[in-house]
C-alpha cells in the first residue's frame, strides 16, 4: 500500500526536515504560485525563504500559451524574481524536441500549430518553420471552398511534417480540419501537454488536453505530450539544470500532471499544494492516478519553517 503523505501546514518541525532533504523544487505555476493572474499570498515571501535557505527554483509550466520570456515578464509584474533560464515552459519544452530530438530532414519539418503565440516564439528561436497558430487568417468561419481545398489537398502545405496541439483561445472547426487532414496524412501528432483544465480567476477552464481531443477521436491517435507527465520533459530539464534527482522535489496541484511527473522521475520527492485542481479525496481514492510524498494546504505554509 502506498504510503500516505505527510501533511506539513502548522508543523515547523516536518517543514524544516522537509526542507533539508531537497536542493532543488521543480515549481508549477497555475494553481501553486497563482490562479490567473492573481498571485496566492505569501508566495513571494515564501520564495526569498526558499532562496535565503540555497535552494535552486525551476517553474516547470504546461501552459504553452506564453514563451519563457513572457512568463518572466509575467513572474516580474506579480514581483517574483527570476530568469528566463529558470524557465521550463511545454512551449519551450516542445520546440527542444521537435528541433532537437525528432530533427525531421528539411523541407518536410514544418509545424502545423494549435495554439497560441508563446509555441510560435520558441520554434521560431530554435530555427522551426511553422504555419497556424495566430494567424489570423484561419480565426473564421470554414467555408465551402475551404472543404473542397482541404479535400483535395490544395489548401494544405505539403512541407508539413508535424502537428503540434496546444492551448487556444481561437480554436475552431477550421483549424481542427486542417490539423486533421496533416494527421492522416502522415504527420507527426505532438501535444504541449494533456491538462484537461486550466486554473483561471479562481474556477476552471479548457486546458489544453481539452483542446486536441477532437484531434485524438477522428484520429484514433493519442498524441506524445512533451509537458508534464512526460519524460521526455524530466530528461530535458535534468539535461539543462544538472540536476541530483535524489534531491529536488516536485510541488505542484495536480495529481496526475505535477506529482505523477515527479514519481516517474524517480524525484526524491513530491508536494502537493490544495490551491488548485487535486484534492485529499483524490490521493486517498482507491484509483489514485499518484499520490505526493508531502501535502500542505498552501505553498506559502512553508515559511512556518524555522532558521
Amino acid at each position: 500500500m502506498t504510503q500516505p503523505p505527510k501533511y506539513l501546514t502548522g508543523d515547523s518541525a516536518a517543514i524544516n526536515e522537509f526542507l533539508d532533504k531537497f536542493d532543488v523544487f521543480l515549481l508549477d505555476c497555475d494553481g501553486v504560485l497563482w490562479s490567473g493572474d492573481h498571485l496566492f499570498d505569501g508566495i513571494v515571501e515564501t520564495l526569498e525563504m526558499l532562496r535565503a535557505r540555497g535552494k535552486r527554483i525551476v517553474f516547470v509550466t504546461n501552459n504553452s500559451t506564453k514563451s519563457r520570456p513572457d512568463y518572466q515578464k509575467k513572474l516580474t509584474a506579480l514581483g517574483i524574481p527570476s530568469d528566463v533560464e529558470e524557465i521550463f515552459a511545454s512551449a519551450y519544452s516542445s520546440a527542444i524536441y521537435i528541433s532537437r530530438i525528432m530533427k525531421l530532414p528539411a523541407p518536410k519539418n514544418k509545424v502545423f500549430v494549435i495554439g497560441e503565440s508563446g509555441i510560435e516564439s520558441e520554434l521560431r528561436t530554435e530555427g522551426v518553420p511553422f504555419l497556424g497558430g495566430t494567424d489570423a487568417a484561419l480565426r473564421r468561419d470554414i467555408t465551402p471552398e475551404d472543404f473542397s481545398g482541404l479535400a483535395d489537398g490544395s489548401l494544405l502545405d505539403p512541407d508539413v511534417g508535424i502537428v503540434l496541439a496546444g492551448l487556444d483561445f481561437h480554436i475552431n472547426y477550421l483549424k481542427l480540419s486542417m490539423a486533421y487532414q496533416y494527421i492522416r496524412r502522415g504527420a507527426k501528432f505532438l501535444a504541449t501537454n494533456l491538462d484537461s483544465t486550466l486554473p483561471m480567476s479562481q474556477t476552471f477552464f479548457p486546458g489544453a488536453g481539452s483542446i486536441s481531443i477532437p484531434l485524438v477521436n477522428m484520429t484514433g491517435q493519442t498524441p506524445l505530450a512533451l509537458g508534464k507527465p512526460s519524460q521526455a520533459m524530466m530528461d530535458a530539464i535534468e539535461g539543462k539544470f544538472k540536476l541530483d534527482r535524489t534531491r529536488t522535489c516536485m510541488v505542484g496541484d495536480r495529481l496526475n500532471t505535477d506529482i505523477q511527473f515527479g514519481i516517474e522521475g524517480g524525484l526524491g520527492g513530491t508536494l502537493a499544494v490544495l490551491t488548485g485542481v487535486s484534492k485529499k479525496e483524490h490521493w486517498e481514492a482507491a484509483d489514485a492516478v499518484a499520490v505526493p510524498a508531502y501535502y500542505a494546504d498552501k505553498l506559502s505554509d512553508l515559511r512556518a519553517a524555522t532558521s
